[in-house]
């Protein structure tokens, strides 16, 4: 599926879960709908650190239609590191980083290799 936006809400969610797990990461999953993601999945027994965020695979329902991640970055980098470039291999298409502080323009979108790919506002 060819992702060309988000839901400003979500958005908006996912900027605040970062400020809620400051100065720990978070971690979640993507799925959309219509090429638009659309919902935000915290998967039970997901790990935040104040380095790393981990995802347990096994407990992520096949019928969620994941179509990325997300997670944040507390110390405000919002590039992808080695081990999100590892991540985003197995976990869909379409990445989304929050970094610190978490306002509007704190986010940016990438590809699975971790070029960055504009991510449209609906």
């Amino acid at each position: 599926m060819n992702i060309s936006a988000i839901e400003k809400e979500k958005l908006d969610l996912l900027l605040e879960l970062g400020k809620n797990s400051h100065p720990r990461e978070f971690a979640a999953l993507l799925s959309a709908t219509s090429g638009v993601i659309s919902e935000v999945h915290m998967i039970p027994g997901s790990i935040g650190g104040p380095t790393s965020a981990q995802i347990p695979f096994d407990m992520v329902p096949i019928n969620l239609g994941i179509v990325g991640s997300a997670h944040s970055h507390p110390n405000g980098a919002i590039c992808p590191s080695e081990a999100d470039i590892h991540f985003f291999a197995v976990s869909g298409s379409c990445h989304i980083i929050v970094g610190y502080p978490y306002g509007s323009d704190d986010w940016r979108c990438f590809l699975p290799d971790g070029t960055r790919y504009h991510l449209g506002v609906v």
